[in-house]
């Protein structure tokens, strides 16, 4: 699992050099922009539009260990992940070591790029197990269920986490420290402490310490409220990160990863998503839940996509009611063609995600 890094150039308009990012043999380029696995959102369906967005990393949602190795029906759904994904990570979480063993050897078996651990998500029936960012509260059981877990996974194992338990906890540069001395190949570290769930703004500051600190030299990715493309190249410039994580601001905006990668590269601004372009994703995202999970299910969970999606389109309240209320897919794909007839000649719309709506589903 060693880091290598090569030297490229960062862009044609700076003069300096970033490193070619690395996790194990996993080649990421200079400045590589990762899917952050949330619950409920992070399937297949919805990773296919973010892979056509431009994402160079993702993720699956984060999986129970005990449901693994129990075999659990919703848990090995999850293990579902496809060529066209890779380079592809799956998330357990849990709290024991004998389960996440367990559901390392299963994970292996769908043959991931990467084995991510689980430290951060705060929802409570995580947290009173144990897992999640739970583990915080005892960094010590964290830092040797990780050192097993490294010994038996067959490819890289990395972590994502959060500042600390609370303000009085904050012990990410330690425990980043003890997690790359025992083998964890690349760290993402989620700006707010379990305390703070997803409320007041993410602090990058200490992401830069990590990051900064002069003991480090594996990878360092910053997660907490990139929603824009200019955020993203002041973060990295201030905080120095080897690349960033993005989750609900790509709710219904899989495009801000092209779009903050043109930023990066040149300066300026891409263009932002035509009518047509949000259709289609919308269309294909529906199509692909429909037959991942079933009619019912499938129409179930995207409802919470369809306000993201056509954000800033005058008058849309009517026929939004409509999908989220609608049961039935010649409907849905109904209203979506009513919407391409009433707004498909209007001007381009630029409103991005209303990120602070999608606080509850990060993990």
């Amino acid at each position: 699992m060693a880091l290598y890094l090569c030297r490229v150039m960062q862009s044609s308009n700076s003069s300096k050099t970033n490193p070619c990012v690395r996790i194990g043999a996993l080649e990421l380029g200079s400045f590589p922009l990762l899917l952050a696995p949330m619950e409920d959102v992070s399937d297949p369906p919805f990773r296919a539009v973010c892979k056509q967005g431009g994402v160079d990393l993702m993720y699956t949602e984060f999986i129970s260990s005990e449901g693994l190795v129990r075999d659990a029906v919703k848990s090995r759904q999850k293990l579902d992940i496809y060529d066209h994904e890779r380079p592809m990570g799956i998330q357990i979480f849990g709290g024991e070591l004998e389960p996440m063993l367990g559901a390392v050897d299963k994970v292996a078996e769908v043959f991931p790029d990467i084995i991510d651990l689980n430290f951060g998500c705060p929802v409570k029936n995580v947290v009173c197990k144990d897992a999640g960012s739970g583990m915080l509260r005892n960094l010590p059981k964290l830092i040797d269920i990780t050192a097993e877990l490294v010994k038996r996974s067959p490819v890289p194992l990395t972590v994502k986490t959060r500042l600390g338990w609370d303000d009085n906890t904050k012990h990410i540069i330690y425990l980043a420290e003890a997690l790359q001395d025992v083998g964890v190949a690349a760290i993402a570290v989620h700006g707010r402490t379990r305390a703070q769930m997803y409320k007041g703004s993410a602090d990058w500051t200490l992401i830069g310490e990590v990051k900064n600190n002069p003991r480090m030299h594996i990878p360092i990715f910053g997660n907490g409220d990139i929603d824009s493309p200019i955020k993203a190249a002041e973060y990295r410039e201030r905080y120095g990160v080897d690349g960033i994580m993005i989750g609900r601001a790509a709710i219904g905006y899989p495009w801000i990863f092209r779009e903050i990668k043109q930023y990066l590269r040149t300066g300026e601004a891409h263009a932002p998503p035509t009518v047509e372009e949000r259709l289609a994703a919308c269309s294909e995202h529906l199509e692909r839940s429909l037959q991942w999970k079933g009619p019912k299910l499938g129409l179930l969970e995207m409802r919470r996509h369809y306000a993201p999606y056509f954000k800033g389109f005058e008058n849309i309240k009517e026929i939004r009611s409509r999908l989220v209320q609608s049961m039935e897919p010649d409907e849905v794909r109904f209203l979506l063609e009513q919407i391409r007839s009433n707004y498909g000649r209007e001007a381009e719309l630029t409103a991005p995600v209303d990120t602070l709506a999608y606080g509850h589903i990060l993990s």
